[in-house]
């Protein structure tokens, strides 16, 4: 049956004359918005404890709380630091120094690595500081700083290493524990350039280039593991036989520098003995030289003088035969005292031989008779 056949055909709500059920006739009225809201209200203080009053105190709280947690996510990034932002656990973005906001946790998070502090590691030794490495501190690391040299000798080495952060997302994200794992990676870069070295030039002339080679391992070593770490100094502070051998060892070196000293010495002696040995030598052999040289020209002139006199005796005889006579004589009585006698006084002179005269006279009478 249609609604129009119920009791007067007052629609399906059974009204007269087709009333509505908000009692109006013709159009239907809606709610009033008013009336709804009033009876939301009503239903919520319903469901609230103790009333209206004590609800609207809980509502002030939880809005509190809201702007709490709103206001949780400003944070402050230092001149020294970078500030590098998460959300729900992955890399956001990278901020700057400053105020700077992120959503509230578990939301976002922000993360603060010191950019800028330049970080010392301690390897064969420790300071009396706190270490980060959870060892007692102060003293000797033995099996840190004993080393294997090239020529198999033991050497102790104590080396400090300093780093900085040259990328925070690497050294965040890469590596778990970036002290360890730049000590492990000096360590091993250290031990495998002293491997290579003898152990007389790493505690001479060595040294700097020990540094230098350690300082470029280690940093191929953490740029391998991707590491964002930059290695800014190596510095050197012991290096050294281990104390159990150190006097025996000071002792060597002590008998290397006497042989040194010894064979130096040897050397200069040598430098001065050999060159004026060679010196004397050439000089007998330019004197040798100029003998023979003069002997040969002496006896060329020689011979070249007989001949001449030769010819000479062969053009006149008689004169050539008293020039020698008198050349003869004159070479024999050259140095020699004599007496000339006239041959008309010659008979009358009475020959007198003064042997007195002949005997040399004593040393004292000469020095006597000396100017």
């Amino acid at each position: 049956m249609s609604w129009n056949n119920q009791g007067g055909g007052g629609g399906p709500w059974g009204g007269p004359g087709g009333q509505s059920p908000w009692g109006g006739r013709g159009r239907p009225r809606p709610p009033q918005l008013e009336e709804m809201l009033r009876r939301g209200q009503d239903r919520f203080r319903g469901l609230l404890p103790g009333g209206w009053g004590r609800g609207r105190w809980v509502l002030l709280g939880i809005a509190a709380l809201i702007v709490i947690w709103l206001a949780s996510g400003f944070y402050r990034v230092e001149p020294d630091e970078q500030g590098v932002v998460l959300r729900f656990g992955a890399l956001n973005r990278i901020t700057e120094p400053g105020l700077n906001y992120h959503l509230p946790a578990p939301i976002e998070s922000v993360l603060l690595p010191k950019v800028t502090r330049v970080n010392p590691i301690e390897i064969g030794f420790r300071l009396n500081n706190p270490s980060e490495f959870g060892e007692n501190t102060g003293g000797e690391v033995p099996e840190e700083s004993l080393m294997l040299t090239g020529d198999e000798n033991i050497v102790d080495i104590n080396f400090t290493v300093f780093w900085v952060i040259k990328d925070a997302t690497k050294y965040l994200f890469n590596i778990r524990n970036p002290a360890l794992v730049v000590k492990a990676a000096a360590e091993s870069a250290m031990r495998e350039v002293i491997g290579h070295t003898d152990i007389a030039r790493a505690f001479a002339e060595a040294r700097g280039q020990i540094k230098l080679d350690t300082e470029k391992l280690t940093q191929q070593i953490l740029d391998s593991y991707d590491a964002g770490i930059a290695i800014t100094d190596l510095q050197l502070q012991k290096v050294d036989p281990p104390g159990q051998v150190i006097d025996a060892f000071r002792d060597v070196q002590s008998a290397k520098i006497d042989l040194n000293t010894l064979v130096n010495q040897a050397q200069a002696y040598r430098n001065d003995v050999v060159p004026r040995a060679r010196g004397d030598a050439a000089r007998v052999v330019q004197e040798a030289e100029a003998y023979r040289r003069q002997v040969v020209l002496q006896a060329e002139g020689e011979a070249s003088r007989f001949n001449s006199v030769y010819k000479a005796y062969q053009a006149a005889k008689d004169v050539t035969t008293t020039r020698l006579y008198l050349e003869t004589l004159e070479k024999v009585l050259k140095g020699t005292n004599k007496v000339i006698l006239d041959k008309g006084v010659a008979n009358g002179v009475l020959p007198y031989l003064p042997l007195p005269a002949l005997q040399a006279p004593p040393p004292t009478a000469a020095k006597r008779g000396s100017p």
